[in-house]
This record gives structure tokens, sequence and C-alpha cells, in this order.
């Protein structure tokens, strides 16, 4: 698959979960990846599982909350490749589960800093490079947002908040043909499997909403839409919010 070819895409929060098989998929369609997060040693795991033949990954350690952060990962991009054609928001921290009269301060910086501000931070820092040729930019939303389940009040909050940006950033940066769509996934990650072992009631209501009956597969069900977006398939598409969740919110 060569969708990509000759695209440099940059991957928040690359180097797991989410972030990883989206970075997978981005490398087998035929796009150099750059994939950032905090753990150097965790990157450079990641990114031997992402190259694939004639792909290049770029691993930048950084922290999301900080505007330098986003500035020092798209220039080390331009170094290397010259170029960036996509950027996929995926970073995000935050503590599930917390009431709304609960919520602290930490929590709120936590949630809102990794997710609605590292967002802008990387829209921001990316946007020159991706002016001049256009470009497509994927963020990353959630169905707490939409939904608005209980125990997830700064999250939703961020998530509508990126969503929101989207939707400005589509009508903005659409003169300079750059493209800006978010995806609401519902994905098996090391995170979730990790809950759902410590809350096993919590997976089977999970699951019970949703129409396939499974969590995505971050690689093969949540990826090939990232790469759709990402490509000239989806050239007239921005703006969007798509559900990839099996079933789990039909709008």
């Amino acid at each position: 698959m060569t969708a990509l070819q000759g695209k440099v895409a940059i991957v928040t929060g690359g180097g797991q979960g989410l972030g990883l098989g989206i970075s997978k998929a981005l490398a087998a369609a035929g796009a150099q990846v750059v994939i950032t997060g905090r753990d150097q040693a965790k990157l450079e795991a990641a990114a031997a599982q992402i190259a694939a033949p004639g792909a290049a990954v770029l691993t930048v350690a950084g922290d999301v909350r900080r505007r330098a952060s986003a500035e020092r990962t798209v220039a080390a991009t331009i170094e290397k490749f010259g170029r960036l054609d996509i950027l996929v928001n995926n970073a995000q921290s935050s503590k599930p589960f917390v009431p709304l009269e609960q919520i602290d301060d930490d929590t709120i910086a936590l949630t809102l800093e990794s997710g609605l501000l590292g967002t802008i931070y990387f829209m921001q820092a990316s946007f020159p490079h991706l002016k001049r040729e256009g470009g497509s930019i994927i963020n990353l939303g959630s169905r707490e947002g939409v939904y608005g389940g209980q125990g997830f009040g700064i999250y939703a909050a961020t998530k509508e908040g990126i969503r929101g940006l989207s939707r400005v950033a589509a009508r903005e940066w659409g003169k300079y043909g750059i493209r800006v769509n978010v995806i609401n996934p519902a994905a098996l990650t090391e995170s979730a499997r990790a809950f759902f072992a410590a809350h096993p009631e919590q997976e089977q209501a999970y699951l019970s909403v949703i129409a396939l009956g499974r969590l995505g597969d971050p690689q093969q069900d949540i990826g090939p839409l990232a790469v759709f977006l990402a490509s000239g398939e989806a050239r007239y598409v921005t703006g969007q919010t798509v559900n990839v969740d099996g079933g789990q919110m039909m709008l």
C-alpha cells in the first residue's frame, strides 16, 4: 500500500497504544513517521515496531504540554525529512472516573494541557510547513465528549474543545489546502487492558453498547481511517468527526 508514499507524518503519543497503531498504519502506507512522547526508551522500542520497508522513523522525546516541545519536534522533522504533510494529535493524559465535584486543579491541568493545549501547540508549529503544499491534520476526539460519560468531566470537555478547535481550523486553513478532521475511536490499548483487568464489570458494560461487540485494534481498525484521511482520497473531506467505534455512537 503506497497511498502516503513520499509523505511525512508526525504522531504525538506515538510510542504506545493508539498512537503506535496509527503510526504503524501510516508507515505501512508509505509515510515517513516521526513519533514523540516523554519516554525515549519507549519511543525507540516503538520505532522498531513501526519501521516498514522503505519507511524511516524518527523519535523526538518531549512533553506535548510544552510549546517548546512542539516547536522542537517540528524543527527536527524538517531537518530530517525536509517537509511535513500529516499531523496526528493523539497524545492525551487524564484521570478517569473522577466525579465532577471532585475534579482538582492538578487533574484539570494534566488533561487540558496534554490534550487541548498540546493539540494547539502542534497545529501552530506545523502550520507554516503544512500550508506550503497543503496537508492533513487528524485530531483525536472521544465518545465521552459526545456522550458525556459519568466520571469524565474534564476529559469530555477537553475532547469537545479539540473538536471545536478542529472545525475552526478547517474553516480558517482550508484556503491553504489544509484539511482538519477528528477521529473518535474505541480501541483496545494497553491502558484499556489494564483498566478492564482491574474492573471487569466495566469491560462488560462498555462492550454491551458496541454493536460489533468488541473494541477495535489500533492498527487494523483505527489506522486505516487515519491513512484515508491523510491521503489524497480524502481531499474533499474536512471539518468532520468520524466515529470508529464498532457502532458505539451512531449519529
